[in-house]
């Protein structure tokens, strides 16, 4: 009996060894102690970018009353006998949004329709298209910065020229002769500039010959 308690005590450790080494064996990283413990990995965080705030579009072209936009950019027509519509004044009439010369005063004459009237465009400065509002008409708009001038018609004999470009007042701004021209303001954006090379011109419609 005295020598079964030390033996029975001694296979009681043994076996608590050896179920403690196979659970080892099993789960050796089951220490938090171990630097190598599992451990959560921390969530990436995706940075965020801030969207580009857009681009204001910048007109560069002379800034424009609401009456001077009302025409110039809405192809409106202003009241009759405004401005330069008597004017005898000598000189250059320029584009009142981009300054691109448009008419000399000499070709300037009465027509008592109640518009400033010329028979003839400096060469390349205005442009002829058909209104869009289904009258007709031939609209005259500015070749540098597409501005609404007025309309332009023919064979009403006011001129040996037959021709009258009926032009609003307030589409241009007269330089009196001896007065240095200001510069031309030209489109910037090399969109317009590309798209606008890109265009097809269609052929000059003909033009109407009733009156504004």
């Amino acid at each position: 009996m005295k020598f079964r308690l030390p033996i029975l005590f001694g296979v009681s450790i043994l076996f608590a060894l050896g179920a403690y080494a196979s659970t080892r064996a099993i789960d050796p990283q089951k220490s938090t102690d171990s630097p190598s413990a599992n451990k959560d990995e921390p969530a990436t965080k995706t940075k965020s970018v801030p969207l580009s705030k857009s681009k204001k579009m910048i007109d560069p072209f002379n800034k424009l009353t609401k009456d001077e936009a009302d025409v110039i950019l809405r192809k409106g027509t202003e009241a009759r006998e405004r401005g330069y519509t008597h004017s005898k004044v000598t000189g250059t009439y320029i584009c009142k949004r981009c300054n691109a010369p448009l008419y000399n005063s000499t070709d300037k004459f009465e027509s008592h329709c109640g518009w400033p009237s010329f028979d003839a465009e400096i060469k390349g400065s205005v442009k002829r298209q058909l209104e869009t509002d289904g009258s007709g008409r031939i609209e005259i708009v500015c070749e540098n910065c597409g501005g609404h001038l007025g309309h332009v018609f023919a064979d009403e004999g006011y001129t040996a020229k037959n021709t009258r470009h009926c032009v609003n007042s307030i589409s241009m701004k007269l330089i009196a002769i001896g007065k240095e021209l200001p510069e031309v303001i030209k489109p910037d954006s090399e969109k317009d500039s590309a798209a606008a090379s890109e265009k097809k011109e269609p052929s000059e419609p003909p033009i109407k010959k009733s009156s504004k």
